[in-house]
């Protein structure tokens, strides 16, 4: 199913009419089609299913084209970004061509559909400039964290798997229960690999979200944890690039209060409830395991 998906996206993109468009989009990575694969999973014999998630993966695209800019961010998985390659004016309309082609083709669905899918696009904007304007300084606001995650990443998975529930004539809020959760973990999971994975897994050096601004999880959860003159140090690193001794020490200390375990009991805390909200489903219980357990 998942070829299928594909193959509709390679079409929709090559529907615009410009070849250019069509050759850039080639060059970027797929990634996981988690999007499309909750979709799929939810939603097996609706005909439309394959088409839906097709939209979802263009506007997911367009939205880490635009992420890419916002972030000057010269690889995206590990392969040059278009930004790095064409520069930041290509990337951001290719960006609105994917997001263009995905709303013409969301109104072939069912009102509920569009309408949940739309507003997602809002909020994940919204959590864009939120992410933007939060790496200006030292967040501690948790709550805050927690909200902008939710919008930046959560809030379109939450509205594929209420999409998904539509179309098989399930309980959708329930299943954008699922899907909020689902999202959130995803990125706390993403937050940590940043800290744990090395630079050949991530295609980025380590810690590289700190260097950028963004106070992810587990630093707020360590900031909380430290001393005074510790606070400092960390505050103090924040925003620059990270010579090899602070890294070594930011670490030690997340090691020392067991700060990583307690962003993943978080995420897990996050999937359990997920789960809870549907029932027992395995196909859906995989897809919480493959996120949770990811090292990349």
């Amino acid at each position: 199913m998942l070829e299928r998906v594909e193959a509709i996206i390679g079409q929709l993109v090559d529907e615009v009419g410009y070849a250019k468009a069509s050759e850039l989009f080639a060059t970027l990575s797929g990634g996981k089609r988690l999007r499309a694969r909750l979709i799929l999973t939810i939603a097996p014999a609706a005909p439309t299913a394959p088409l839906l998630g097709a939209i979802v993966e263009l506007i997911h695209a367009a939205s880490l084209l635009h992420d890419d800019v916002i972030d000057d961010a010269m690889l995206r998985r590990g392969v040059p970004s278009v930004n790095a390659t064409h520069g930041s004016k290509i990337a951001i309309m290719l960006g609105d061509i994917l997001y263009s082609k995905a709303f013409s083709e969301l109104t072939s669905f069912d009102p509920s559909i569009a309408r949940t899918i739309a507003e997602s696009v809002t909020k994940l904007s919204v959590g864009e400039m939120m992410d933007v304007e939060m790496a200006t300084a030292f967040n501690t606001d948790r709550d805050l964290y927690l909200k902008m995650l939710y919008l930046k990443t959560a809030t379109l998975i939450e509205s594929c798997a209420f999409s998904a529930a539509v179309l098989a004539g399930e309980d959708a809020d329930a299943y954008a229960t699922y899907g909020k959760n689902l999202g959130l973990a995803f990125q706390i999971v993403d937050d940590i690999l940043d800290i744990t994975a090395d630079e050949a897994t991530l295609g980025k050096p380590s810690l590289n979200d700190f260097s950028e601004g963004k106070v992810t999880l587990p630093y707020i959860d360590l900031y909380e944890r430290l001393n005074e003159d510790e606070k400092t140090r960390l505050v103090g690193s924040h925003c620059k690039v990270l010579d090899e001794d602070e890294k070594v020490w930011i670490r030690s200390k997340m090691d020392e209060f067991k700060i990583i375990e307690r962003s993943y009991g978080y995420a897990r805390a996050l999937c359990d409830e997920a789960i809870e909200a549907i029932g027992d489903n395995a196909p859906l219980r995989a897809i919480i395991e493959t996120v949770i357990q990811r090292n990349h």
